[in-house]
Parts: C-alpha cells; structure tokens; sequence
C-alpha cells in the first residue's frame, strides 16, 4: 500500500511539473511573440510573401520613394516669396529700370523670378512681346515643376496589380495542389494562400504610401503654378505702369 502510494505521489509530482513547465514554455513563447517589434514582424512577413513579387513590390517602393523625395527637395527649394519679390522689382524699376529690376531677378532663385526675368528682357520689345515670353516661359517651367511625377504614378498603379497577380499566381498554386492529391486540405494549402494575401496587403501598402507622397507634391505644383500666374499678372501690370 505505502508503495502504490508513493507511486502515484511521484507521478503526481511528475505530471504537475511536466504541467508547469509547458505551461512556463508556452508563456515564454507568447512573451517572446509579443516582444518582436514592428519592423520584425514586417520582416517575416515580407519573407514569407516569396522574393518574385515581393522583390519587385519593394522596388517600386524604393523608386517612388526616390523620385518623391526628389520633387518635394525640388519644390520646396522653388518656392519663394512673391510678394516680397514682387515689391522689390517694383521698387527697382521704379528706382533703377529695368536692368535694375532684371537684377533682382537674377539673385532670386524660383520659377518666379526666372520668369519675371524673362518678362523683363522683351520689355524693351512692347508690352505684347513681354506678355508673350512670360506666358511661353511659364510652360517651361509647368514643365520642370512636373518632371518625373508620371513616374510616381506609374509606380503607385503597378505596385497593387503586381500584389494582385501574386494573389492570383498564389491561389492558382493551392488550386493545383487540391487537383493533384484529390482532397481539400487546410494545411495543404494554407500556406500558397498565406503567400497571395501577403503580395496583395505589401502591393496596397506600397501604393497607399507613395498615394500620400503623389497627393503632397500635386497640391504644392498646384500652389507654385497659382503663384506664377498671380506674379505674371501684376509683372505685366508693373511694367504698363513704367511705360507710362
């Protein structure tokens, strides 16, 4: 009797502690899931999505990201003060004419400026010809403002499509492999499906970002463009009122 009981004591003791000790596994895999960080996850995530699609979704995630980085640096340096130019060409052709005043331009960086320059060197051919070279000049500069931007757009419409086609290629996998073994499984096909979802979720992430990029450097185009049209008119108006 004392040996039957000392047997299911010790195997008592056992089973608690084999109990314990999962359960403290267990805990300590939770823990270690919990603390992975974002980037991490994202990491493991972007690895199991495969490098085909991924890859390229990435690329194009890169190169947006390069050429909207390029068009903000490129904007925000374009952007001026017209008002204060405006006063100070004002001030110089009152003061000086209009050398002076092609002067103040020449310091100036911006579209602006460029094309109160332009402006300023047919003035001396009537007010006909200046109203021209400002108006054909600004076009040019719509042009430089604009450059590359095509781009971003391209990228922010072919990243979900690429995402798209590997949810297609990804269920076309899991669709083959019920064919062949005659039976639906979950776990046959769990992980081709796992693969689709993940290139449709990074190809939206991607055009969601740049979308928010594309956004900004529009709204600023647009900013700039309304100034050089206000900045034109009043140049024209300065200048009809220094030939008087």
């Amino acid at each position: 009797m004392k040996k039957i009981s000392f047997t299911l004591a010790t195997a008592g003791m056992f089973i608690l502690g084999t109990t314990t000790a999962s359960a403290a596994l267990i805990q300590d895999e939770a823990a270690a899931e919990a603390s992975k960080g974002f980037t991490q996850v994202l990491k493991e995530q972007f690895i199991q999505g495969g490098p085909a699609f991924m890859g390229i979704v990435l690329l194009c995630l890169i190169l947006g990201l390069a050429v909207a980085i390029e068009r903000i640096i490129y904007l925000n340096l374009a952007s001026t003060n017209s008002a204060k130019l405006r006063q100070e060409v004002e001030d110089a052709l009152a003061s000086g004419g209009v050398e002076a005043a092609k002067e103040v331009c020449r310091n100036t960086k911006g579209p602006v400026a460029s094309i109160y320059y332009q402006g300023l060197d047919r003035a001396g051919e009537g007010l006909e010809s200046a109203e021209k070279a400002v108006v054909a000049y600004g076009g040019v500069q719509m042009g430089q403002l604009e450059k590359n931007v095509s781009w971003l757009s391209l990228f922010i419409a072919i990243a979900p499509m690429l995402g798209f086609m590997g949810t297609v290629i990804g269920m076309i996998q899991a669709f083959q492999k019920i064919a062949a073994v005659g039976n639906l499984s979950a776990s046959l096909i769990a992980g081709d499906i796992q693969v689709a979802l993940l290139t449709t979720v990074f190809g939206l992430i991607t055009a969601i970002i740049l979308q928010i990029f594309y956004n900004y450097i529009i709204a600023k185009i647009d900013s700039i463009v309304n100034d050089m049209e206000d900045s034109s008119i009043a140049l024209i108006d300065m200048l009809a009122a220094h030939k008087k």
